[in-house]
């Protein structure tokens, strides 16, 4: 209300400047103060309304922010449901494992010096539990280390595949992100027909991603999101790819 007043009287005195002329002193000043205010609520308008705008564009990058957060939470999410099975299916496995030799241990009619060792046995169910027991527990360090030793110690165990698997995820989590890489491509070479393989595909991408070499890490999501369709690993290398800008 008070600019249009301000504006009105700011026309009134120009429309009165034109009818006496200049030879009014007082009227010339009048005029000037109301061009003054006039000026001052242009500029008050201009800076209210780039104010308006930066508010706008904030609020519009908050919500962008807001939505790619929730999709990186979306996926940190779904791996770390993806590791939380894979590791109940290891221990099931043991489990099963040990239902299978102490089944086989008691069906047996090979000699002793034939069959495989159930205390060997034994103490590779238990190195390779007491790692991934670590690693569940949340001590990455102690479960690399143990891991290490039962590779070492076990070369042609069934459970390799899964113990690499671990070891890489055991390093990713410490950021290690170069000697996780290793750990996954020692899978991807070694044992391509493991249901770790394609788990192992993957982050391998995603450590190629945190060493921030990202032509080869796009490269890498690319080849599982158009090579594997439909699995899971797929769903969250596309998002990647997606949080890339891809």
């Amino acid at each position: 209300m008070r600019r249009h007043q301000i504006i009105t009287a700011g026309l009134i005195g120009i429309g009165l400047f034109g009818t006496v002329g200049c030879n009014s002193g007082e009227q010339i000043r009048k005029v000037e103060r109301e061009v003054g205010d006039l000026k001052l609520e242009v500029f008050k308008l201009r800076k209210e309304m780039e104010d308006a705008n930066k508010y706008s564009e904030a609020e519009r990058a908050a919500a962008a922010e807001a939505r790619n957060l929730d999709r990186r939470f979306q996926a940190d999410l779904q791996e770390t449901l993806r590791q939380l099975q894979e590791s109940t299916r290891v221990l099931n496995n043991r489990m099963g494992d040990a239902v299978r030799t102490g089944r086989a241990t008691t069906t047996s009619t090979r000699p002793a010096a034939e069959a495989v060792s159930p205390a060997a046995q034994g103490e590779e169910e238990k190195s390779f539990g007491a790692a991934i027991l670590d690693y569940n527990r949340g001590n990455y360090a102690i479960a690399a280390d143990s891991l290490e030793l039962f590779l070492k110690g076990s070369p042609s165990s069934a459970k390799r595949p899964d113990a690499l698997f671990f070891l890489g995820l055991a390093h990713y989590n410490q950021k290690a992100y170069d000697k996780a890489q290793r750990a996954f491509e020692q899978i991807l070479k070694e044992h391509t027909t493991s249901t770790q393989f394609l788990p192992a595909k993957l982050k391998r991408a995603q450590c190629l991603l945190k060493q921030g070499l990202k032509p080869a890490a796009v490269k890498a999501f690319k080849e599982i999101t158009e090579g594997f369709q439909g699995t899971p690993e797929a769903r969250t290398a596309q998002q990647e790819l997606a949080d890339l800008g891809f």
